[in-house]
């Protein structure tokens, strides 16, 4: 194996300080020791490194950068940059992973009249631009270019909404991955921006039919991540700013609600006609309050009158509206989903009619509508299939997908008319064209980005394991055509295991320098997710956490069992939950694993909750401010459960500066706490740390810093693996 090279007085102006002169392994960093001890429902807590979390003197503010965090980390990139970049290879590897991830995307075009929009990002573009075509085949008109907003890449264009004629483009935009999206209005024929600029973290719109309104939702206060609002703006009324718009709906206060003030909160969105309003409140991870407004009687009278659909319940609901009636998905009495018919003139719970039953084969993820039918995504053994229900008769057809993936379908009430989007593992995302009226016909290719790569010179397969309590678990597993498996091909384990999110079979070009390699990728649909219900989400949270960590620690140990791979070959990687994943499994077992990656994680959980907008996740994972909660969340909370003088693995941790979802804190005290407890050689298997200073939580990432990213984790797992040679 490779060995780094030792660093000797590695320095960063104004740093040494209290830094180098405490270092105790050559070439790695030592951080400085300020034990500050709670005590937390009788529990003594010590953390050694409570100064990294930065300025925690302002309520409401904690987590602010200092001068002395700022140099630190700046320490801690150049350590990191000093192993990463010196590693052999890296320049070529760079290069080689360059032209997979210059491989363009599109996303299916949303439609609107004759006018069809869609973003769309050439290969060697840091961010997708936004086009319109008239007709589906017609000329492409560009409408939104990131590069012209920002020569550095940083802008994204982080939604869009037509609005029902498509002459105007409602979209937002944010910088260096804040997602503090700002809200605009483009003129399609013209170009002309409107004075209209709304900011607040404005998360999408919807129009009225005449295009005289957005009912839009947004944070009444930036700095206040549970101060969300729905609000409606009268276009050419009021300042183009949003400050005088009418607030319909807002977040509960602590005294209003002390439990529901700091979930996610309010949503909104408006019927196809603009008749009705549907209004939504999240009480936690998972479920929502609904309500239903008559918005016409509003714009005349003014009255705001909610009616309940499903209050109180632990339930997830919410659908289309076609006429007056929606088509409601909710997990009220069926764990993996059914469609019940509800009249919004008479929206009470007796009045509601089935329409598509819960099956126990399949998970209904999501529901939308078409002319004459509603289409019903489902997901079978963590694979797509869709079926189009008719709304006169109830009868349900099979949608013919390219083959077992993901897909999704874009929609309108209009037309039968629609665009698939499909993927898998080896099949790149590719836009098909079907008309829902001939379900059975072979879908015509839209379009699909070309790839430098054959995808079918690897097979996937499907395995099951079982956890440590029994539970039967799948993985997806994939690899070059013909790997002999002989117990030592290095091996990538991947995985989230939390807030209902499905890892389905999905396409990476840049997986392909991986599987040439001789390397393997695997991905367990760990519980916690939403691939096989809801109780499959709820046996993976908050007391249950554990059962996600033996789950993937169980896939570890079946892709051993099965002479794909050993201790020494095998890497994890993680990020956000997935980050808490891969960092407790190496607490928990560090012998188990020869590398680890822990992307913008969750790590303290002792204290997690005081940062950012982390308060949303306490219905998943529970709070250290309950006694009862504390005891299960210092079991398993990687943070706490360092213990010094263990053999750690390689661990590479990164975050983001700017990220507004995960405090870089945790990936901070983490990497201190495990430098100085490791065992390990750091010359041979350091911790490092890598902090953005341009980025946040990953989305709107520029391409340039995207590849880097991709290398630095390639060059790092490659190394440990043993894959560069002596």
């Amino acid at each position: 194996m490779y060995r780094v090279a030792a660093m000797v007085g590695l320095a960063v102006p104004g740093l040494l300080v209290g830094l180098a002169r405490a270092q105790t392994a050559p070439g790695m960093p030592a951080s400085r020791v300020e034990t500050v001890t709670d005590t937390v429902h009788g529990v003594a807590i010590s953390d050694d490194y409570r100064w990294l979390e930065g300025d925690n003197s302002v309520a409401g503010q904690w987590g602010k950068s200092t001068d002395d965090v700022s140099a630190w980390t700046d320490y801690q990139n150049a350590y990191t940059r000093s192993v990463l970049d010196t590693l052999p290879g890296r320049k070529e590897l760079e290069e080689k992973l360059r032209p997979l991830m210059e491989v363009g995307s599109i996303s299916a075009p949303g439609m609107r009249g004759d006018r069809y929009f869609y973003s769309k990002r050439a290969g060697n573009e840091n961010q997708p631009s936004i086009f319109m075509r008239k007709g589906s085949r017609g000329e492409p008109k560009l409408l939104l270019d990131p590069a012209a907003m920002d020569v550095s890449g940083l802008v994204t264009v982080s939604w869009t909404v037509p609005n029902h004629d498509g002459t105007q483009l409602a979209y937002g935009t944010y910088r260096a991955g804040d997602e503090n999206s700002t809200l605009h209005i483009l003129n399609t024929d013209t170009g002309e921006k409107s004075a209209i600029e709304i900011s607040g973290k404005v998360s999408s719109c919807d129009w009225l039919p005449d295009s005289s309104g957005i009912l839009y939702r947004s944070l009444a206060d930036i700095g206040n991540p549970y101060s969300g609002q729905v609000k409606f703006h009268r276009v050419g009324h009021g300042k183009p700013d949003g400050s005088e718009d009418s607030v319909l709906f807002k977040q509960y206060t602590p005294a209003e609600n002390a439990k529901l003030a700091t979930t996610y909160g309010p949503g909104a969105g408006l019927s196809e006609d603009g008749k009705w309003a549907v209004l939504s409140y999240y009480t936690d991870t998972r479920n929502n309050d609904l309500w239903v407004v008559n918005f016409e009687e509003y714009l005349r009278t003014g009255e705001f009158a909610k009616r309940d659909v499903i209050v109180g319940e632990a339930a997830q609901s919410g659908g289309p509206i076609v006429g007056d009636t929606m088509y409601m998905l909710t997990t009220l009495g069926a764990p993996n989903g059914r469609v019940v018919k509800v009249n919004l003139n008479h929206p009470e719970r007796e009045n509601w009619k089935d329409f598509v039953a819960e099956r126990k084969d399949a998970v209904i993820e999501g529901v939308s509508a078409a002319k004459g039918v509603i289409v019903v995504d489902y997901l079978t053994k963590a694979s797509t299939h869709i079926e189009l229900v008719n709304t006169e008769t109830g009868k349900a057809t099979t949608l013919k997908l390219p083959g077992i993936g993901s897909a999704g379908l874009s929609t309108d009430q209009d037309r039968t008319e629609a665009y698939l989007s499909f993927t898998s593992f080896n099949y790149p995302p590719t836009i098909f064209e079907v008309d829902l009226a001939k379900p059975d016909a072979q879908p015509v290719l839209w379009e699909s980005p070309k790839v430098p790569v054959d995808p079918t010179s690897v097979e996937v397969k499907q395995e099951w394991f079982e956890s440590k309590d029994g539970t039967k678990v799948s993985m997806f597993i994939v690899h070059k055509k013909g790997l002999e498996l002989k117990g030592d091909s290095p091996t990538i384990l991947y995985g989230y295991g939390g807030f209902t999110v499905s890892l389905t079979p999905t396409f990476s070009a840049s997986l392909f320098q991986w599987f040439d390699a001789g390397g393997v990728y695997a991905v367990p649909n760990l519980r916690g997710g939403g691939e096989y219900g809801d109780t499959w989400h709820t046996d993976g949270m908050r007391d249950k956490k554990q059962n996600v960590f033996d789950d993937f620690i169980a896939a570890a140990e079946h892709l051993i069992a099965k002479k794909y791979t050993n201790p020494g070959k095998l890497a994890v990687r993680g990020g956000s939950n997935g980050g808490l994943l891969t960092g407790a499994v190496l607490t928990q077992r560090p012998e188990l694993f020869k590398a680890v990656l822990v992307h913008v994680p969750l790590l303290d959980m002792v204290r997690y909750q005081n940062f950012l907008m982390a308060k949303y996740w306490v219905p998943e994972y529970g709070s250290s401010e309950e006694a009862d909660q504390l005891k299960y969340i210092l079991k398993y909370s990687p943070y706490q459960n360092i213990k010094k003088g263990t053999r750690y693995p390689a661990t590479l941790l990164t975050a983001g500066e700017n990220d507004s979802r995960v405090h870089p804190l945790h990936a901070r005290k983490m990497a201190a706490a495990l430098q100085a407890a490791t065992a390990s050689d750091p010359a041979e298997a350091p911790i490092l740390l890598w902090v953005d200073r341009d980025a946040g939580h990953g989305q709107g990432k520029p391409l340039n810093l995207r590849i880097r990213d991709v290398a630095d984790e390639r060059i790092f797992v490659m190394w440990q693996l043993g894959m560069l040679g002596e």
